[in-house]
């Protein structure tokens, strides 16, 4: 009777889950779409816009635009993909501000104007991105879009004041005219950060702090070296004119070719841990495939809980080798439960295993992060521990979960069932083995993938 009750009890609770969590997850993946489009819809309004007045009027020195269109085609083809798979085009949008930012050219003022800016800016980003050297996939137009009404952004606040006299009027000359443009450019990468973090999150389910907090970070890259550029650029061409474009475009392209090597060691990085975290499936210490599972729904887990892309990978990398230790058994555990051993021998695993991961070059925090997996949430007292990170809660419950439900597979339950059962057997033992705030956001991501499929 006790087991009826149970499954009855877990029944309803998922099918209360399910109600909830459809109605849950459309809201979230509407308003996610609703912000892509209306990312697109503006840029293309702002762009045919530009083209229009263009082609009414004429280019205002075409000159000038046709460097800067060309230049900033010659961006996008070069462009490069940063950490958390977002692209990012450094010579095309520091010389797309720079135009936008651009007041006197060779000591004569400008008239190009804020529509001109879009649609040199447009045509110029839209080059760069069509065959035959590759074709624009929907993460690239979401990218384009957005370094387009970023531009749009720096020439709205930039071209009117400098058009209309404005400037001039205020004394804004020398240093201050400087100050002002450096303001500019500032508030622009602010702005793009702010839409990167929007379509980051909508691509990816990342929470929108954690997107912002990766697109800040990125500021202290190569990220600060755009507007920099793109602000030099214009203020050097008062004096130059067109020279300043390969003047301070071979710096950032040298600078890009740098990021290019270091992303090459990241992915080598990767491969050497995802070729070490096979071991013990090789040596028949762990099922196939079960490093990767418990890596997927770890970082799943993450990205719910707002881990940024940093964190993001550590915690993937700490995924994947979590089982190392295992192959200082004699004896394999049958079907590699470690999660159903005595604690004290489930410690031991981890701080062998985090011994070994020392060894490997990786970040130190993967090897801190597991050491820590089999450590009590709680201590003694009662207390939450603090110190335990959030990454090995987090291992440790997708550890279990992918244990539990090939113990569920082995035994023929449909696929659905063990995952009830699983869930609810987490739910049971949360509190000291396991985490549980980490445990419901499982559960909200069973909802999540259930309402998808």
């Amino acid at each position: 009777m006790a087991g009826v009750e149970r499954a009855v009890r877990v029944e309803r609770m998922a099918g209360a889950d399910r109600t909830v969590g459809v109605v849950g997850v459309v809201g979230v993946v509407s308003a996610e779409l609703v912000w892509v489009r209306a990312v697109h819809l503006a840029a293309a309004v702002l762009l045919v816009a530009g083209l229009g007045v263009v082609l009414r009027d004429g280019p205002a020195e075409p000159g000038a635009a046709l460097a800067f269109a060309a230049v900033i085609a010659v961006g996008e083809r070069v462009r490069l993909t940063l950490p958390g798979d977002r692209e990012q085009a450094p010579i095309g949008s520091a010389v797309a501000l720079a135009y936008a930012l651009l007041g006197p050219l060779r000591g004569l003022p400008t008239t190009h104007g804020v529509l001109q800016v879009i649609a040199v800016a447009g045509v110029g980003m839209l080059s760069g991105a069509v065959p035959p050297l590759r074709a624009p996939g929907p993460a690239r137009l979401d990218a384009i879009a957005r370094r387009l009404l970023t531009v749009a952004f720096a020439a709205t606040l930039f071209q009117p004041l400098y058009d209309s006299g404005t400037l001039d009027r205020a004394d804004c000359t020398g240093p201050a005219y400087g100050l002002f443009v450096s303001g500019v450019a500032a508030l622009t990468a602010l702005c793009d950060a702010t839409l990167a973090a929007g379509l980051h999150r909508a691509r990816t389910g990342l929470r929108f702090a954690a997107a912002l907090e990766d697109e800040l970070r990125s500021l202290l890259g190569i990220g600060s070296a755009i507007p920099a550029t793109g602000m030099l650029i214009s203020l050097l061409a008062a004096e130059t004119g067109l020279w300043a474009l390969p003047l301070f475009c071979t710096p950032l392209l040298l600078a890009q070719a740098s990021f290019r090597r270091a992303a090459a060691v990241r992915a080598t990085t990767g491969q050497t841990i995802e070729t070490l975290a096979r071991a013990t499936e090789v040596a028949g210490y762990t099922p196939p495939g079960h490093a990767r599972r418990v890596a997927d729904t770890a970082c799943a887990l993450g990205r719910v809980l707002g881990f940024g892309t940093r964190d993001l990978a550590l915690l993937e990398y700490a995924a994947l080798m979590h089982d190392i230790g295992q192959l200082s058994l004699l004896e394999p555990v049958p079907c590699g439960a470690t999660a159903r051993l005595p604690q004290t021998e489930q410690q031991r695993i981890a701080r062998l295993g985090s011994e070994v991961i020392r060894e490997t070059g990786v970040p130190r925090q993967v090897a801190q992060q597991v050491a820590r997996l089999a450590d009590p949430c709680r201590r003694p007292d009662g207390s939450n521990d603090p110190t335990l990170p959030l990454a090995a809660r987090i291992i440790r419950v997708a550890n279990a979960h992918d244990e539990l439900l090939t113990l569920a597979r082995d035994r023929g339950l449909p696929e659905a069932a063990g995952q009830l059962e699983a869930l609810e057997l987490l739910r049971l033992e949360r509190g000291d083995r396991y985490d549980p705030k980490v445990v419901e956001a499982l559960a909200g991501l069973g909802r999540r993938e259930g309402r998808g499929g």
